[in-house]
């Protein structure tokens, strides 16, 4: 049996997911967490008792506080055998490369088909790192391109967090709240983000994003 923990900050999300794998053969969802923090503690937790362990986690990328692939990349730091599948509403082309490289074993859309999310967790918990057909054309393209990466590839972590934030509408208040920052510190993200995409507003910066396909328009 696969033993599986899910890691979101949207209960409603644990939920549908715990749904979704109730009927899937060979695998149970043996524990959920809400942040990063929450679920390290629950891996060290089960990873220290034999009779309770566990083979995959399936991480949101997008979590207040320290995202996804800050937690990722301590998961593999502690336990370096444990497969993450990568979840997120984000276009495949921003995130997954990174998610990859950093140890993911697959990174999947929320929308993903419950057949193939199930896939994926077998997969994984084999060993073996799960691509879709859009992902591996992604990392594909990261491995032969040779022009210049784009503006935004040279951001921070914390930048880039900001930027896709902006680049949807979200202010610097909500930004902050999101985020637990100060407004003042948000404001010092957006003015290196401005200035390293070369771009003089929010309104330009959201043009620019939707230029380089970072976010999709509704």
């Amino acid at each position: 049996m696969i033993k599986v923990m899910l890691v979101d900050d949207h209960l409603i999300v644990r939920q549908g997911l715990r749904q979704v794998l109730a009927d899937a053969e060979g695998l149970a969802v043996v524990a959920d967490a809400a942040d990063g923090v929450q679920a390290m503690n629950l891996i060290r937790q089960r990873m220290a008792d034999p009779m309770q362990g566990l083979d995959v986690v399936m991480l949101d990328i997008a979590m207040p506080g320290r995202d996804g692939l800050e937690v990722l990349k301590q998961i593999k730091a502690e336990v370096p055998g444990l497969a993450v599948l990568m979840l997120s509403t984000y276009p495949d082309k921003q995130f997954a490369v990174r998610c990859l490289r950093a140890g993911a074993a697959g990174y999947l859309n929320k929308s993903a088909d419950p057949d193939e999310m199930v896939a994926a967790l077998h997969k994984a918990a084999g060993g073996g790192v799960y691509l879709t057909a859009s992902v591996a054309e992604v990392l594909a393209t990261s491995i032969s391109e040779v022009r210049d990466k784009p503006a935004h590839e040279s951001l921070s972590r914390r930048e880039h967090q900001v930027f896709l934030l902006l680049a949807e509408g979200r202010s610097v208040g909500q930004i902050a709240l999101l985020l637990h920052l100060s407004s003042n510190t948000v404001s010092t993200y957006r003015a290196r983000i401005l200035e390293k995409t070369g771009t003089r507003n929010d309104v330009e910066l959201a043009l620019y994003a939707v230029r380089q396909q970072v976010v999709s328009v509704a």
